[in-house]
Formats: C-alpha cells, sequence, structure tokens
C-alpha cells in the first residue's frame, strides 16, 4: 500500500488539528507516494530504536512523540537528531508522528480501559465534535474504593510496571480517579475541579507532588514512559483490523531508566 493511504487514515482517525498548536505531527520525514510494506512502532524514536527498525527490515515508523519539534537548521551527523534524519533518508524508511492528536482522540480512552475507570468523562477540554467533547484525559470511578496503597499497587499491575511513585497518605481511601498520561502536572487543577481522590499520571516533580497532596489530592506518578507505552500495541492492533496485509512491529517495550 501507499504510504499516503496509511497517513490519510491516521489523519481521518487521529485528525492534525486535534493536536496543539505548539505540537509537530505527521509526516515528518519521508515520501507518502513510497510503498509501506512493515510499519514500526514505537513510542520515542531513538537511536537504539531506529536500528531495531532497521534490524526489522521497516520501510516505515510511527512514533507517538514526535523527534523534530522545533526548527532544525542543520541535517549532519555530528548530533542525534541529525543521524537520525539522515538514516532515514538513506534507507528510505517514512518517518510519521502523531502525538498530542493521538492523546485527545486515542490515548486518553485507552489510559482509562487500562485503568477500568467508569461513567467517565473528560479530563480537560480542548474541543467539541459531532461525538461530543474532546480533551486531555479521563475522570471516573475505579473499579472498586480502596486505599491509596492498593490503588498504586492496582495502576502497576494494569500497566506492567516495575514501580510506581505516591505522593498523599497511603492509607487514604480512594474511588475518584483522575488519569492524563505522559507528563500532567499542567492538569492538576481541572483534576481537583472534578473531585477526584487520586491523580494518575507522570513526570511529577518534588514540590508539585507535596503540594497537591497537601491539597487533599493523592499522586500516582506512573513515569512518562509507564503511561505511555500502551501507544505501541494499540496501534498495532487496530492497524492489523484494518490493514490485515500490513506487517506491523513494535520497539521492545523497555523503560528508559533502571532501578538500583
Amino acid at each position: 500500500m501507499k504510504v499516503r493511504e496509511l497517513t490519510d487514515w491516521l489523519e481521518k482517525k487521529y485528525p492534525a488539528k486535534m493536536a496543539e498548536s505548539w505540537d509537530n505531527v505527521g509526516l515528518l520525514v519521508g515520501d507518502d507516494e513510497k510503498e509501506a510494506k512493515h510499519v514500526f512502532l514505537a513510542l520515542d524514536l531513538t537511536e537504539k530504536t531506529l536500528d531495531e527498525a532497521l534490524d526489522a527490515g521497516a520501510d516505515m515508523i510511527i512514533t507517538h512523540h514526535p523527534m523534530i519539534f522545533g526548527g532544525v537548521k542543520k541535517i549532519n551527523n555530528h548530533d542525534f537528531t541529525g543521524r537520525k534524519i539522515l538514516s532515514l533518508i538513506r534507507h528510505d524508511i517514512q518517518y510519521f508522528a502523531m502525538h498530542t492528536n493521538y492523546d485527545v482522540m486515542g490515548m486518553a480512552d485507552l489510559s482509562a480501559d487500562y485503568l477500568e475507570l467508569q461513567n467517565r468523562k473528560v479530563l480537560s477540554v480542548t474541543t467539541e465534535t459531532e461525538e461530543g467533547e474532546q480533551g486531555f484525559g479521563r475522570v471516573g470511578k475505579l473499579p472498586e474504593a480502596m486505599t491509596l496503597r492498593q490503588c498504586g499497587l492496582f495502576v502497576k499491575k494494569a500497566l506492567g510496571l516495575q514501580d510506581v511513585r505516591l505522593y498523599g497518605d497511603p492509607e487514604q481511601n480512594v474511588e475518584i480517579a483522575a488519569v492524563c498520561t505522559g507528563s500532567g502536572k499542567s492538569m492538576i487543577s481541572d483534576v481537583m475541579k472534578h473531585g477526584a481522590d487520586v491523580y494518575i499520571t507522570g513526570d511529577i516533580d518534588h514540590h508539585t507532588g507535596i503540594d497537591t497532596a497537601a491539597q487533599g489530592l493523592a499522586v500516582i506518578d506512573a513515569g512518562h514512559y509507564g503511561t505511555e507505552y500502551i501507544f505501541m500495541k494499540a496501534m498495532q492492533q487496530k492497524m492489523k483490523e484494518n490493514f490485515p496485509d500490513l506487517k506491523v512491529s513494535c520497539a521492545c517495550a523497555e523503560s528508559p531508566y533502571i532501578l538500583i
């Protein structure tokens, strides 16, 4: 199939207009008239991930986080971004990113599904479509009331993580949860407006964590990678359903840090 056939489908399902103004989504490197036979999915396009895609024989890579954010004035082998762009072009691999548009139209409900949230609502509304309100994150009831400690263990198991961090009294009861994947501290005011007991997100710094807990909102920091690597498996499943003849593989699910 042509790359543009796939990107047209992605654009229809996860429109670029749903992305934030600062974001950079779509076909970032490549030619959409090329043929796509093997798509490789990853959260980030690191040099290691690119090597994985090359070893797999992929001719197209799709990531959640864009490799290119700001303006690029030089493309050479002197920095890691330049090396990756040169490698993509040299190996004729087309590269596509779907970031905050996927956060709104895919990741928000996907993360709520993993946490089995019931009676869910949009956490932070960004727009309204024919299907209703759309935006970042979700708020809903946990499958059952539990302590913060139990909730932390529940999140850890649901997302298959090696660790999570808790802010708040581990024995306090929580029932209404909010979730926003990635870096979610900017949504804390929205979480409080919804009256959630616990907020599950990533990238919570020291002061944000203790200040939020002091205001009565417990926080579970499951990590940026830990809350978003689920993108790969979800996209692989949808692509296989819609393009059965297209080979789709994923980068190794591997935390970017290790605990010692």
